[in-house]
């Protein structure tokens, strides 16, 4: 049956791929962004679908419209990018759920959070547990993005218990794959930028701090199991990889798989910078039935691909 599903977030890199995947389960869409990081380039394949309907709007703003599920991805999710506004990303976050929520209230509609690794902060436990409550510096240059996403967590549980809000809360860890923003200071896009053109790759600290990378097509499988499961179970849920790489790692990778010139050169680690990053994936094996199918070099290959067209294209 055709549900009317709303997409907060819609024209950014996980949002895009989302609509896609939503149009192509014979879905009708609305994608809702307010372009601050969104990119029309990554849905302009879908506008001449008739099932599909863009509107630019910033949802710390209410919206109206009749639909039967929210995914609510809306908010900028790299540090240049929620640092470049810090209470801008805590307006999304906070606002934005109230609002998203507000909505689903009215209509009776699910809704899904898409929350983050960063709820964990610097984490103390590892691999992370979804029972695990986090070491998050709450006036630190990241509590902006962390802070706000642990707020709307709380929300969803609190519109979920005292108004009966159907919810659904993912924790996604690092994911990467096409239509990635070239500039977003992601460190899986600056190092394929960086050694497509034979520039020094940046690592941050001595590159000995460890990240799980996810490829995008995995996690919109993990969010559509988890929208489907049973409203009596709504999370939190990690979906991420549990391949764990140093950050020196990654960077030696990449210059093999793009066969760049490009030597590592090492500066400052930021502030409040987590040393280890990897997900605990039972909860989702044993709910969702879900783990990642597609391996780092796979997904690699394929962003690789990507940002050589995409580079190509500019010149």
């Amino acid at each position: 049956m055709m549900k009317r599903i709303l997409v907060t977030g819609g024209a950014g890199f996980i949002g895009s791929h989302l609509c896609e995947r939503l149009l192509n389960d014979g879905n009708d869409v609305i994608c809702l962004d307010n372009f601050f990081t969104g990119n029309k380039r990554n849905i302009v394949h879908l506008l001449d679908n008739k099932y599909f309907e863009l509107v630019r709007h910033d949802i710390t703003d209410p919206y109206k419209a009749e639909v039967d599920e929210i995914y609510n991805l809306a908010c900028p999710a790299s540090p240049i990018h929620y640092q470049y506004n810090a209470i801008k990303t805590v307006k999304t976050s906070v606002m934005g759920a109230i609002n998203m929520l507000g909505l689903a209230k009215r209509l009776k509609a699910k809704i899904l959070q898409a929350s983050t690794s960063e709820v964990y902060g610097d984490p103390a436990v590892h691999p992370q547990v979804e029972s695990y409550w986090g070491n998050v510096n709450c006036i630190g240059p990241r509590s902006c993005y962390d802070e706000g996403k642990r707020v709307a967590e709380t929300l969803f549980v609190n519109y979920h218990l005292q108004n009966n809000v159907k919810i659904k809360i993912i924790r996604i860890f690092n994911t990467y794959g096409p239509r990635m923003h070239p500039n977003d200071g992601r460190v899986v896009s600056n190092f394929i930028v960086q050694a497509l053109k034979n520039n020094d790759i940046t690592v941050y600290g001595d590159g000995s701090q460890t990240r799980s990378f996810q490829y995008v097509s995995d996690l919109i499988n993990g969010m559509t199991k988890m929208m489907e499961t049973p409203d009596n179970f709504f999370g939190p849920i990690n979906i991420g990889n549990p391949g764990e790489f140093t950050i020196k790692q990654l960077a030696e990778k990449i210059i093999e798989m793009t066969g760049s010139k490009s030597k590592i050169i090492y500066q400052p680690l930021p502030g409040d910078d987590p040393v280890r990053r990897k997900p605990d994936i039972s909860l989702a094996k044993e709910k969702l039935n879900w783990q990642p199918q597609i391996n780092l070099e796979q997904g690699l290959a394929k962003t690789i691909a990507y940002f050589d067209e995409l580079l190509k294209n500019e010149k």
